[in-house]
């Protein structure tokens, strides 16, 4: 089983087992074994919930560390995704920003939200002529393709099949810099600098791209204080910039609805509302609506696990920037022959119980039977997240009953009384 490349890791020395990662956790892909938390990677979407809340920030993303990302090529495209913008409260232009990337050692500056600009054009035509059923479900945010995928598979078939603007960027960069430098494609690095754990996986492996463009990735944690480092001089001249506020929107939700031009549209942020639309979706409660756009992070790219500024502040200054925007000329050569997905995302059954029919009828019948055997409080004190998912581990034989703190409080309290009934059966004999 296909789970693809995890981005976020634990720091085991740093864990203590407090089960807040576990009790966050939108997929159970969490488990507190032997007092350390522990990963089920199959069920893990890289949605950053447990870094967001890890109190000893033992949950961290798998990223490059901007040395080793500006130490691969002969020359090196920053790709900045447009939350980076929303970091420095009080710029007030892009400029800054755009010129800084190149002074902290980056050899060009191509702007992500210049590929969404395209994106929101192809969602709009696939909104109007495409043959997708509606409501079509947007694909930037990666978390909403891997739930889709392992959660939702009767929602497959509504997914929007195109690259996401990062990959789009990454092709689209990397073309234009071969025609400038005269490189060939293997001497070109595009680094993207991402607000996020699932980003960070879907640009090393996306899902419905065979080979990624993107070939290191770094977080806007790291790059943020070296941009405030170099950037105070810097004039607010956009020399730089290749996209206006509809591709620099897509950070914020509802900005990639308003930028494809689509006014019957729903739009929904953090991890719990996007489950809780997909469900009602599912359930045939949303077909009044043509385009549903999905973020897992609250509220949008800015609210992301790798950003430094909080996001609601960040959303604030975006806003500020956007309204300022000049028009500026878009990068030549769009890559419109490459846009689409190289594959279709296909369901990953990692909640099925077995592959043969009747071993799993028998799973789930025993699931039923615990289940209904413990108490229903969801403690985590068993270190499963549900009383569910610890008769799904005891199944599967990664668990057992005495792992259920009331269960051991109800065995010890009938050996108390079965003690002290025999310690009144040898006082009533030595009377006697």
């Amino acid at each position: 089983m296909s789970i693809g490349y995890a981005s976020i890791y634990l720091e085991n020395e740093k864990c203590v087992g407090c089960t807040r990662c576990m009790q966050r956790c939108p997929t159970e892909a969490i488990r507190i074994r032997d007092g350390k938390a522990t990963i089920l990677r199959e069920r893990c979407v890289d949605c950053g919930e447990c870094i967001r809340v890890c109190p000893r920030h033992a949950m961290k993303a798998r990223v490059d560390t901007l040395s080793e990302a500006l130490g691969k090529y002969k020359y090196t495209i920053a790709l900045p995704a447009q939350a980076l913008y929303g970091q420095f409260p009080g710029v007030r232009t892009r400029a800054p920003i755009l010129e800084g990337l190149l002074r902290i050692g980056f050899d060009s500056v191509f702007e992500v939200a210049a590929a969404a600009e395209v994106m929101s054009a192809v969602t709009h035509y696939e909104l109007n002529y495409g043959s997708i059923p509606h409501p079509i479900i947007t694909t930037d945010c990666p978390v909403i393709l891997r739930i889709v995928r392992i959660r939702f598979p009767s929602l497959l078939p509504h997914l929007l099949n195109y690259r996401s603007p990062m990959e789009v960027a990454a092709r689209w960069s990397k073309r234009l810099a071969m025609k400038e430098t005269g490189l060939s494609e293997e001497d070109i690095g595009c680094v993207y600098i991402s607000p996020c754990p699932a980003k960070c996986a879907g640009a090393k492996a996306a899902l419905g791209t065979a080979r990624p463009a993107i070939t290191g990735v770094v977080s806007i944690a790291e790059v943020a204080p070296r941009l405030t480092a170099v950037m105070g001089d810097i004039d607010d001249h956009e020399r730089y910039a290749q996209a206006g506020a509809a591709g620099v929107s897509w950070a914020i939700s509802g900005g990639q609805s308003s930028a494809a031009g689509e006014p019957n549209h729903l739009a929904a942020s953090g991890i719990e509302n996007i489950i809780g639309i997909l469900e009602a979706l599912e359930d045939g409660k949303l077909s009044h609506v043509d385009l549903i756009e999905l973020n897992a992070c609250y509220p949008g790219c800015v609210g992301g696990a790798l950003t430094v500024e909080n996001p609601f502040i960040a959303r604030t200054q975006m806003e500020r920037l956007m309204k300022q925007f000049a028009p500026v000329l878009p990068p030549q050569d769009i890559p419109l022959d490459d846009l689409s997905w190289d594959d279709p995302v296909e369901f990953e059954p990692v909640m099925q119980l077995d592959s043969n029919i009747v071993n799993a009828m028998d799973k789930l019948s025993r699931i039923k039977e615990l289940e209904e055997h413990f108490n229903g409080m969801d403690c985590g004190a068993c270190g499963a997240p549900s009383c569910r998912a610890l008769a799904e581990d005891i199944v599967g034989g990664f668990a057992s009953e005495d792992q259920c703190i009331f269960l051991i409080r109800e065995k010890l309290q009938k050996l108390l009384v079965i003690m002290m009934k025999q310690r009144n059966g040898q006082r009533h004999l030595m009377n006697v």
